[in-house]
């Protein structure tokens, strides 16, 4: 069964709440699950860099959704779990991005088109107070997704852009230096709720209108009581829709839970049961993971020695990709061009080739790609990289014969005939022959 690749990210820029849990840690966590997923989970504290502007905050913000993630399940053992800034190859691939995507494109960024609308509004300059980093924003967002060829990305719908222009720079990329990156797909989950906050509005750190996630059951009383409703008495009936209340309750409810709600609105109940009712709900799926929270966030060594695993993890995955986007550009070793000059002519005859790598899983792996970049053969994995490399000179040399002798350690490839990975083979072979 082939692998899928999920990445997601939250930017260190303040307190996870109630609607980062909902929208994002929950079903992040329960994608993790999933056979037949890898994830990638990573705190973007680079990204941060570009909306705030104190280190304290970032600092704190970094343990404190690192300790979120945690508490709330996500096992650092079966996903690669890592903070950005602990990758130096990403802003190092961010400038390579950065040289194959046109000007016009960011220009058309929601965030920074914003920007640009409110100066206007405003009779400013246009671009009074914009950064080069949230300019750049959509390009860092794209080292992100592309380092580490995620096939999948989970986004809001407001975040669709972005993983649209991560697709078109990759396709800038492969077009100029050969297929070396995936084309990323936003994955968007149309039943993951928005929250609303305090105030009616969406629950946002720009709003200051968020409910903390892992408040104390008395903050927790305090902030939903705060929570904005109508003028209607107890007694009377009461709209289930635009009522903050009942879509908070909804996010954490049952279906029956939810329609037994529905019906004491219908009846009439009183804000402040309804308020209690809520906190119950609410208390009852956080109350658990608050004590984990605690114990966490006052060990803060042990989340950065969390980390730290993750981010070796990932650059064992980054480095040799980094290093092979240096060769496809050009910055190469000076003895490595030289070489390169003198066999261009016998390179313009393409030919398939055997690609050998290391996946997250820590086994080494082999596939066989054609000349026009097709997938025709893709091994299972193996303990060392000596017996992948024994297996791809078994195949070299055996041809046919090989294909059948290797055959468990061989997965099939969709629409791949087995004659069109025998003439690869063949094709290889006499290549060999012929030097």
């Amino acid at each position: 069964m082939s692998t899928t690749r999920f990445l997601t990210g939250i930017t260190t820029t303040g307190t996870p709440h109630l609607g980062n849990f909902v929208g994002s840690i929950r079903p992040s966590v329960a994608a993790s699950l999933t056979p037949g997923v890898q994830s990638f989970y990573f705190l973007a504290d680079y990204h941060a860099l570009i909306k705030c502007e104190d280190p304290a905050r970032i600092q704190r913000s970094t343990l404190e959704i690192a300790a979120s993630w945690l508490a709330a399940g996500l096992n650092p053992e079966k996903v690669t779990f890592y903070r950005q800034s602990d990758i130096p190859e990403i802003p190092e691939l961010t400038w390579l991005l950065t040289c194959v995507t046109g000007k016009g494109v960011l220009n058309r960024a929601h965030a920074y088109k914003a920007s640009v609308d409110k100066n206007v509004a405003a009779e400013r300059d246009a671009d009074d107070g914009v950064t080069a980093g949230l300019f750049m924003y959509p390009v860092l967002m794209g080292a992100d997704i592309l380092m580490f060829k995620a096939h999948k990305v989970p986004v809001g719908r407001d975040q669709i852009q972005h993983i649209e222009m991560a697709r078109d720079m990759a396709a800038s990329f492969n077009h100029l230096y050969g297929e070396h990156f995936v084309l990323p797909e936003a994955a968007i989950d149309d039943h993951v709720a928005t929250l609303p906050g305090l105030d009616g509005r969406k629950m946002s750190k720009s709003y200051d209108n968020t409910i903390p996630l892992f408040s104390s059951r008395e903050q927790l009383k305090k902030l939903i009581g705060g929570i904005l409703t109508d003028s209607r008495a107890p007694g009377e009936p009461k709209e289930v829709e635009g009522s903050a209340l009942f879509q908070i309750y909804q996010a954490f409810a049952t279906e029956a839970e939810t329609a037994a709600l529905r019906q004491q609105y219908a009846e009439g109940i009183a804000w402040g049961d309804a308020k209690q009712v809520l906190l119950e709900r609410v208390d009852q799926v956080i109350a658990p993971m608050r004590a984990q929270y605690e114990e966490l966030i006052n060990n803060p060594a042990r989340i950065e020695t969390t980390l730290l695993a993750g981010a070796e993890r990932a650059r064992a995955l980054a480095t040799p990709f980094i290093r092979e986007l240096r060769s496809a550009v050009g910055l190469r070793s000076l003895v490595q061009a030289g070489t390169a000059t003198k066999t261009t002519k016998v390179a313009k005859t393409a030919l398939p080739a055997f690609k050998q790598y290391r996946e997250a899983d820590g086994k080494f792996y082999f596939k066989l790609v054609a000349a026009d970049g097709r997938l025709l053969l893709q091994s299972t994995g193996f303990d060392a990289p000596k017996e992948a490399g024994q297996a791809i000179g078994q195949l070299q040399k055996g041809g046919g014969d090989a294909l059948q002798a290797l055959a468990p350690r061989l997965a099939a490839v969709e629409g791949v005939q087995p004659e069109d990975v025998t003439a690869a083979l063949q094709a290889l072979a006499d290549a060999a022959a012929a030097n």
